[in-house]
């Protein structure tokens, strides 16, 4: 597909698969992406136009500049990066300033983070908004295992508690089993389902939900919810019925493989609109 002027993007990649996803659907959708990996987070594989060090952003900058890319995309995940490695330089420290200075959360800190770049004169883009097949456009149930009236019960549950603990910014996850038994701390999604496993290892009976939504007001530029294989097998793991996740808001890394996954291990995943 032939790329135009107007279709420039950078792509600052973290770890994991989701910037390989990404890459791939934007180029589909005709961008002309530019690869920014962090260093000691993105995978080599990944073979970035660039690698930067968290903190020390202006060799990517300038290339943006020169290159004429004002659109930039975060993806991928960053986790807690190593103080030591971090030496930002001179244009960095600035935006670090501005970032720290207004930082109360998370989600303020990716808030103060997009306002400080766009004061610098880039578009920060949600990747979900410039590759949509990234996520799962329509809501309802997605795969062959269809929730039971007990699992919609579970999931109305998994739904209000998640836009609780999403309003307080505690966390984007949360495990219903009639019950909350589960919710996402900093530990991350991941962590919070091992502990499920471990919790209910030794169960003969599949009960309960998993959902990952997005919280209320987040910013949808940075950060945003993922589901993967890993994901779906950890929730049969922990003799979970299903996922629930956002429409358009909630990334499904390799959908296809995540929906065969799914279909296997007799586990459904619905995807519900926002409220």
């Amino acid at each position: 597909m032939q790329k135009n002027k107007d279709k420039k993007i950078a792509l600052i990649a973290g770890a994991l698969d989701l910037p390989f996803f990404t890459r791939d659907a934007l180029r589909r959708a005709g961008w002309d992406v530019y690869v920014v990996g962090l260093k000691n987070f993105y995978d080599p594989r990944l073979n970035p136009d660039i690698a930067v060090r968290p903190a020390a952003g202006w060799p990517a900058v300038r290339e943006f500049r020169r290159r004429g890319i004002k659109k930039l995309t975060f993806v991928g995940a960053l986790g807690h990066p190593n103080l030591a490695d971090m030496r930002p330089d001179w244009w960095s420290i600035g935006l670090l300033f501005s970032i720290l200075k207004h930082q109360r959360g998370y989600d303020s800190m990716a808030v103060a983070l997009n306002k400080a770049l766009e004061k610098r004169g880039f578009e920060i883009v949600a990747a979900q908004d410039v590759a949509p097949d990234l996520t799962f456009q329509t809501p309802g149930v997605q795969t062959k295992t269809k929730p039971t009236a007990r699992d919609r019960r579970d999931i109305e549950r998994a739904i209000d508690v998640s836009h609780t603990i999403g309003a307080a910014d505690i966390g984007a996850s949360v495990v219903v089993d009639k019950q909350v038994i589960a919710v996402e701390a900093a530990e991350g999604t991941a962590k919070m389902l091992e502990r499920v496993v471990d919790m209910r290892h030794g169960r003969k009976k599949s009960s309960g939900v998993f959902a990952k939504m997005t919280k209320p007001g987040q910013d949808l530029r940075i950060d945003i919810p993922a589901i993967g294989v890993d994901t779906v097998n950890a929730v049969a793991a922990a003799h979970l019925r299903g996922i629930v996740v956002n429409t358009k808001t909630c990334f499904v890394v390799n959908k296809d493989a995540v929906i065969k996954t799914a279909n296997k291990l007799g586990i459904f995943i619905i995807a519900v609109d926002q409220k």
